[in-house]
């Protein structure tokens, strides 16, 4: 793994492959059968569950040489990854968001978002903590665990006060 970074307080179970110039951050923490390919970067605290896959390449032929031309896939902060899941590359996962265990992502993940399914839908919102949300009529929803608030609006969830 030259010129790859692996921050302080990572767990990498077996069978993990870690390429060149892949980031992870501190906390990170990577299950079993999982290989992370060049241009991944995973900030803190995020979640690789146990066979989830990262592509790099858009239209992969064997007879085409295409090294040099991977596409950046971007896991922000506490990001959650399920079981087989697949992360199609070139795609950024907003801080929280969680996917689904064998989901198929294709597109951008908004802050919070939960997605399942193949290919990939959001399904609603989790919290920092991985519960899923429950909006009222004013917009909020409160985390049952660390009874942080959470606005909706607009599409987008903001976090209210969070100790982060």
């Amino acid at each position: 793994m030259p010129h790859s970074e692996v921050g302080e307080n990572c767990s990498l179970g077996q069978n993990v492959f870690i390429a060149s110039n892949v980031k992870l951050g501190n906390g990170v923490k990577v299950q079993n059968n999982v290989s992370i390919y060049e241009g991944v970067i995973c900030e803190d605290d995020v979640f690789l569950g146990p066979s989830m896959v990262f592509t790099n390449i858009k239209n992969p032929r064997s007879a085409v040489v295409r090294k040099g031309q991977y596409l950046t896939t971007y896991l922000e902060k506490g990001v959650s990854v399920g079981a087989n899941a697949t992360i199609i590359c070139g795609v950024t996962i907003g801080k929280y968001a969680m996917i689904g265990a064998g989901s198929v992502v294709t597109h951008d993940v908004l802050p919070y978002q939960l997605i399942v399914g193949v290919p990939g839908r959001a399904e609603g919102w989790v919290s920092t903590y991985g519960h899923r949300l429950a909006f009222g009529k004013d917009g909020r929803a409160v985390c049952p665990e660390s009874g942080e608030v959470y606005s909706l609006e607009k599409g987008i969830v903001s976090a209210i006060n969070l100790h982060d």
